[in-house]
């Protein structure tokens, strides 16, 4: 890819994600995208399909890796299992806390159908990120520290209520009292850890 086309892709990105920040997922447009990067429409559809393939390439290359880099930030998959919780519930907070528009696509990125396809292209394999995180459950779960139940299930039953809390902090960021702070995001992981272990 010659640079010129190169620094064209990193404008759309980021001005893509921009408008996801600032203005919700559902106010992204390829002509808005095509106008605010003073750009055709058709440069943009020369790399992306549609809207939804964007979005799924703007999952995968902007938000996966750094995401998984921010959760496991000093988390190592020895730690004992209330530690290493606490350690990515914080971690998860924080980062999606300042980066609302990865928070957005993650959200997007569970529900669409669209998501295995773009794994399959770019042959991504099931546990291939987060893999830590896999082992540590499961070293868990094989030591009767917790329920054993297969890893997507502990993905929810750890992670979910957690994603639900983060939506109800952004929810919260325009009124007066923020009601989700890093004291209540460790209560309720308290919570959590209390009903998963055995």
């Amino acid at each position: 890819m010659r640079p010129k086309d190169l620094e064209k892709e990193e404008a759309i990105r980021a001005i893509a994600l921009k408008i996801i920040a600032e203005e919700g997922l559902e106010n992204l447009s390829m002509q808005k995208l095509a106008k605010e990067a003073n750009i055709s429409p058709r440069t943009i559809y020369i790399k992306y399909e549609n809207k939804e393939d964007l979005l799924i390439k703007l999952f995968i290359d902007e938000v996966l890796g750094t995401y998984e880099k921010a959760v496991l930030e000093g988390f190592d998959e020895a730690m004992d299992f209330e530690t290493g919780v606490r350690k990515m519930w914080l971690n998860t907070f924080r980062y999606f806390k300042s980066n609302r528009q990865a928070y957005v696509l993650m959200q997007y990125g569970k529900s669409s159908p669209l998501l295995n396809k773009a794994f399959k292209e770019r042959n991504i394999k099931e546990g291939q990120f987060f893999a830590p995180v896999h082992r540590f459950l499961k070293q868990n779960a094989k030591a009767r520290i917790i329920k054993n139940f297969p890893n997507e299930v502990h993905r929810a039953l750890i992670f979910s209520p957690l994603l639900d809390l983060i939506n109800e902090y952004f929810e919260y960021k325009d009124r007066p009292k923020q009601i989700i702070t890093e004291k209540v995001i460790l209560e309720c992981c308290e919570a959590i850890i209390k009903g998963i272990k055995l």
